[in-house]
């Protein structure tokens, strides 16, 4: 956007020419600040053309970018027209949605603890489908990136990594792995929420609810494109229901999956995998700090209320040896229940399984060590010596004799204002005795 901004401005193009102008993903573009570069580059654009903002959520900033900028402007919405069942009438009721008519909508509600075993217990059931999973943050992502291939359910299974603080080629590449599979498993950010056509997803796992809540839709969006027909589930813990209420409000209608009770517990297995490798372990304390401070920044902050979080259930869920120590935990008291760190371990023995990684940890610790006993030695005694002294040894003679006579002649000039001072009677012969250091004589 910048960049055609800057070329309108600099380069003399025929803009004249323009019939027609699309802003895909309107709102994105000015949340990301490019509203001052839009109206410019509308303003130098012939008034008579076709423009179209294209968008899944219409935003307020939207609608006054409408105003300004189109003539006539007419807003079309798509919307689906889904079947519902009220708990009162048996009959069907049609409710609009904001969401296509082919992708069904699920959340599942369960304790932070399940939630790993719950996710790969559906992932399993999924094995012959294209699957996104959307994690909270980059760390999130790149610690189940790492776990989820250790557990047993999931050998062989194609499970491939996005995020955005990955480079742009490492990016380019996974995202064409996953788009060229016929069933594999896509862990990122919402740095896949929109924008990306991935041809062939059958099914989304919000693993955790998206910060901002409009994302919400464009997650959810990556299936069930063009008439096809796909599936969208969202895990929330029991505090965390409100959020089926508040998207029900907002016309995207949520049924309840049911948790399962007799899956296969795979918190063993990722502890296992921790005490094995310190990069799992180092990545699932990074995770879990991370989670923990983006819960913080949540939008919907007085459903999502980070100081309720139940964080000994949730060390337990992401496989955590021990609890890490954290200014939100010391500071707070929030739960730790549910959580038995791992007895009889010491965090510096686990090692790297990569060993050039495991042999420079070694040299740090050995460098830390030595610097700490460094520190730590008692320092020698200084000598202390009589200042005065020590100055007047730096003298030469003359200049001992000179300041001995300044002293003397001040030494003089005191003691006769003090005689001046007995001759008025301001003074006594006693006080005067004891001023000079003549008591003895008197």
């Amino acid at each position: 956007m910048a960049f055609i901004s800057y070329t309108l401005l600099n380069y003399l193009l025929p803009f004249w020419l323009v019939q027609i102008l699309i802003l895909d993903e309107a709102d994105r573009l000015l949340d990301m600040g490019f509203q001052k570069q839009i109206n410019y580059i509308i303003s130098r654009l012939p008034k008579l053309r076709r423009t179209g903002l294209f968008s899944a959520t219409q935003t307020e900033a939207v609608e006054e970018l409408s105003k300004a900028g189109l003539r006539n402007p007419v807003r079309v919405e798509v919307r689906a027209e889904t079947k519902s069942l009220s708990n009162s009438v048996s009959s069907e009721q049609l409710a609009s949605s904001k969401t296509p008519s082919g992708l069904h909508l699920e959340y599942l509600e369960c304790e932070a603890d399940k939630k790993a075993s719950q996710l790969v217990d559906l992932l399993v059931k999924t094995k012959s489908k294209k699957v996104i999973v959307y994690f909270m943050t980059c760390a999130c992502v790149d610690y189940w990136g790492v776990v989820l291939p250790c557990l047993n359910a999931l050998k062989g299974f194609s499970l491939i990594a996005l995020h955005g603080k990955m480079k742009q080629t490492a990016r380019e590449k996974a995202l064409a792995s996953f788009t060229s599979l016929s069933s594999g498993i896509l862990l990122c950010t919402d740095v896949a929420a929109r924008g990306l056509d991935i041809p062939g997803v059958d099914c989304i796992v919000q693993y955790d609810p998206p910060q901002d809540p409009n994302v919400f839709v464009h997650r959810v969006g990556r299936t069930a494109r063009l008439g096809r027909q796909g599936s969208a589930i969202v895990f929330l813990l029991p505090k965390e229901e409100a959020y089926i209420e508040f998207l029900r409000l907002r016309r995207v209608p949520l049924q309840e999956r049911k948790c399962i009770d007799d899956v296969a517990d795979v918190v063993h297995q990722i502890r296992s995998a921790a005490l094995k490798d310190r990069d799992v372990m180092e990545k699932g304390l990074r995770a879990f700090v991370s989670f923990i401070r983006a819960y913080k920044e949540h939008h919907c902050s007085y459903i999502f209320r980070w100081k309720e979080l139940e964080i000994g259930k949730l060390g337990t869920g992401y496989g955590l040896l021990q609890l890490p120590s954290m200014p939100e935990v010391k500071h707070h008291s929030l739960s730790t229940e549910g959580f038995t760190p791992v007895e009889n371990i010491n965090m510096d023995d686990i090692k790297f399984k990569d060993k050039s990684r495991e042999k420079q940890r070694k040299k740090n610790l050995q460098t830390k060590k030595e610097r700490e006993q460094q520190e730590s030695k008692p320092e020698k005694p200084k000598k202390v010596t009589n200042a005065a002294a020590s100055v007047m040894r730096k003298k030469t003679a003359k200049q001992r004799r000179a300041a001995q006579t300044i002293e003397d002649e001040e030494e003089l000039t005191r003691e006769y204002r003090l005689l001046k001072k007995l001759k008025k009677g301001a003074i006594d012969e006693t006080e005067f005795a004891k001023l000079t250091g003549t008591e003895d004589l008197v």
